[in-house]
């Protein structure tokens, strides 16, 4: 254990996060998401809510500033407008760490950016639609 880090923090995520660059993307996926086969590099974290490790993830990453929509989610199929459960948790933690809230994007866009993404982090999620790509900002001097 060391001070100051939130517990989700495991070595190999902090490795991750670490090793990742500005403008590199990371994905948070829920249990249904097909992370074993667009997955460059998997870390799972069965058990746990997408948006608790999101709160975790946010003590330490900073979130991109120069592009536009530096955090999207996955649209519903069929009802794009739609907030899921899971988003508007998301949208909760973005809020409470300063992040801008997430814009939803196409399922299959969705896929295609996750499976460009440098790491996915597989999560116990169950709610529908529990899925965030977030892409790394700088930390100025």
């Amino acid at each position: 254990m060391l001070k100051g880090l939130h517990p989700y923090l495991t070595p190999e995520l902090l490795r991750v996060l670490a090793a990742m660059g500005h403008g590199d993307t990371l994905v948070l996926a829920d249990a249904n998401f097909p992370a074993a086969a667009r997955a460059r590099r998997l870390l799972r974290f069965p058990g746990l809510e997408a948006d608790a490790v999101l709160r975790a993830i946010l003590t330490v990453l900073p979130i991109d500033d120069f592009i536009d929509d530096p955090v999207r989610v996955m649209a519903v199929v069929g009802d794009p407008a739609a907030r899921p459960e899971a988003v508007q948790a998301f949208a909760a933690v973005l809020a409470e760490a300063g992040a801008p809230p997430p814009v939803a994007i196409e399922r299959f866009a969705f896929y295609e950016q996750a499976g460009a993404a440098f790491a996915i982090l597989q999560t116990g999620e169950r709610r529908l639609y529990g899925n965030i790509l977030l892409t790394k900002g700088v930390i100025a001097p």
